[in-house]
């Protein structure tokens, strides 16, 4: 294996624990073990390589009570876990797009200390952790991806296919990367080059300052890679193209023409005047200070020079289609906390699924988890015993009391319904019908499989009307559907209450509501049912901004032909995402939803 992936390789075999790890996305292939592979030959042979199934628990993961050992003795006997016996090594994590958020904490913890804190089952220790993570993702979608908090602490991105071809490029043996693990605490970067990292990675739109650190990091291994022992340009340029690129948001600003800085009033022909006797005095004595300025000056654009240099290596490798994928992506990174998929996780006391114990008694219908409650009794068997012989009681085996039990701890997925609440007003009304429509089919096909479900409001005339109430049925939002009439006035506060009363009644039910509106944000018809304008718009923001506290997820789409200030307003009071769709088909429509949903 040759190209970029074989230098990731090398790169973190040379620091694994500096360079945090690698975030590696691609399905089970042949190409991935082949990568994995490389990664174990490059590494030395003393370094441990462990594998994390995903669902570890914490015990096996952090450590944990000996429940047989302190049984036997009588008193708290720790149990070693996987991340302090990887100390010094490198763990491959499994499945991480499938990783939730409180495990992402655990390694990103471990990640930024180095170490692992052991508080629990009468336990208080720490372990040493060094150590790199690949974090193996294989999301099928845009939305199946890592936790972006372990990203980001992982310095390599890397995308590799199952039909990937190899490419050509270096090659490096197990004993120059031996060599470089020697010699990487010899290399010495400057300040300018600092600099220059640093300002590729703020033109690029990067905000968090671990890239900087680690494109810092990646630069001197590549150096000690190479055999030198100072980081020279073309060093920096593999930093910006494997650290900065991968993480870019945004392309940087074209740079000015180079003859700008050239539109200098011109020259006369005519030689200057003779300056004054006394003025060749005044020369000599501020030659020394003129000769500081032009070194300052010099040395101000050799930094420039090498930020630009910096930049460009960046930027050749951020693929072409960059800004497309991030206009969907700010929808999906700006969705409020309580959108999903599959819904809000919400907390259970008899079913779902288990995630963990609490201390308390089994009471209506709870199970008692046997597991932590022997935990919890465990430490204190001698004494319990030794309590019991002296008071003259029956002998036990093990004493367990009131305050040891736990019982398990569950939790479900709500239900998501997407309510499209729906202009119906207007000449241009029958387009924006079809737009739903089309929309609430394709929604429906995925809705299917995730038990989710869909509703429509319709507004026109004075009243917004529940054309379809959620359902998972696909032939009765046809038949919902295809006989709305459409034309009228615009009575957008009734459609905004309208639609936060079904929200709050399907949030009362446990569900998570998602409101998608389709409106160019021209309310003409008050909530009092009177004609004008300016009552109505007052109205609607009144009732956006109602929608806003209640912090429920929307989307507003403008389906005016142009931009309308009008519907950007009303998005921002009802801290609603502002889509400009003039022509929005149904394909564009159901991305857009899904993007808010956490779908796409």
């Amino acid at each position: 294996m040759q190209g970029d992936a074989a230098t990731i390789a090398a790169l973190f075999a040379v620091d694994p624990v500096g360079l945090g790890g690698v975030a590696l996305r691609s399905p089970a292939c042949e190409n991935r073990d082949q990568w994995l592979a490389l990664l174990k030959s490059l590494l030395p042979a003393q370094t441990p390589l462990r594998r994390v199934p995903l669902n570890i628990n914490d015990t096996a993961l952090l450590g944990g009570l000996d429940l047989g050992a302190t049984l036997q003795a009588g008193k708290p006997i720790a149990l070693k876990g996987l991340l302090s016996q990887a100390n010094g090594g490198v763990l491959v994590l499994a499945m991480a797009e499938r990783m939730s958020l409180s495990s992402a904490a655990r390694f990103g913890s471990v990640l930024d200390t180095g170490m692992v804190a052991l508080q629990r089952d009468g336990l208080d220790t720490s372990a040493k952790a060094s150590l790199g993570l690949v974090a193996l993702d294989e999301g099928a979608s845009d939305d199946e991806q890592m936790p972006a908090g372990l990203a980001d602490r992982l310095a390599f991105r890397l995308l590799m296919g199952a039909q990937d071809g190899d490419e050509e490029g270096p090659e490096w043996t197990p004993q120059e990367v031996l060599n470089a693990r020697e010699r990487l605490s010899q290399v010495s970067i400057d300040d300018e080059t600092v600099q220059a990292l640093c300002a590729a990675a703020l033109a690029l739109g990067i905000d968090s300052l671990r890239a900087s650190v680690f494109a810092v990091r990646v630069a001197r291994a590549a150096a000690a890679l190479a055999g030198s022992l100072t980081v020279e340009e073309e060093h920096t340029g593999v930093a910006a193209r494997l650290v900065l690129a991968p993480r870019a948001t945004r392309l940087p600003p074209a740079a000015a023409p180079e003859n700008e800085a050239q539109d200098t009033p011109a020259e006369t022909e005519d030689s200057p005047p003779e300056p004054p006797p006394e003025a060749n005095s005044q020369d000599a004595e501020n030659q020394d200070e003129s000769n500081s300025v032009d070194d300052q000056e010099e040395d101000l654009a050799l930094t420039e020079n090498l930020a630009e240099l910096v930049l460009e290596a960046a930027q050749a490798a951020i693929p072409s289609g960059l800004l497309a994928s991030l206009k969907i992506g700010q929808l999906q990174r700006a969705k409020t906390p309580t959108s999903g998929s599959a819904g809000a996780l919400q907390k259970n006391a008899l079913r779902g699924r288990p995630v963990g114990a609490r201390k308390g008694e089994p009471r209506a219908g709870q199970r008692i988890n046997v597991l932590e409650t022997l935990r919890a009794a465990a430490p204190w068997q001698k004494l319990r015993q030794r309590q019991q012989a002296l008071s003259g009681g029956q002998k036990q085996r093990i004493v367990v009391r009131k305050e040891d039990f736990h019982v398990t701890r569950f939790r479900q997925s709500g239900q998501t319904t997407t309510v499209f609440v729906v202009d119906a007003s207007g000449s241009s009304a029958l387009n924006r019908l079809a737009e739903a429509k089309g929309a609430v089919e394709l929604l429906l096909a995925d809705c299917y499989v995730r038990r989710d479900s869909v509703a429509v409001l319709a507004f026109r005339g004075q009243t917004a009307e529940l054309i379809l109430p959620p359902t998972r049925s696909l032939a009765r939002a046809k038949r919902s559907l295809a006989g709305l009439p459409g034309g009228g006035g615009t009575p957008l506060a009734h459609a905004i209450d309208a639609s936060m009363l079904l929200a709050d009644q399907l949030r009362k039910k446990g569900e998570t509501p998602i409101v998608v509106m389709l409106t160019d944000g021209k309310g003409n018809i008050a909530r009092d049912g009177r004609p004008g304008r300016a009552q109505a718009a007052a109205d609607a923001l009144a009732a956006a901004t109602d929608m806003r506290l209640r912090g429920f997820s929307t989307l507003l789409v403008d389906t005016s032909p142009q931009a309308q200030e009008a519907a950007k307003n009303l998005a921002k009071a009802m801290g609603a995402q502002y889509l400009a769709l003039p022509y929005a088909g149904a394909n564009s429509l159901n991305q857009a939803v899904r993007a808010v949903a956490g779908r796409s």
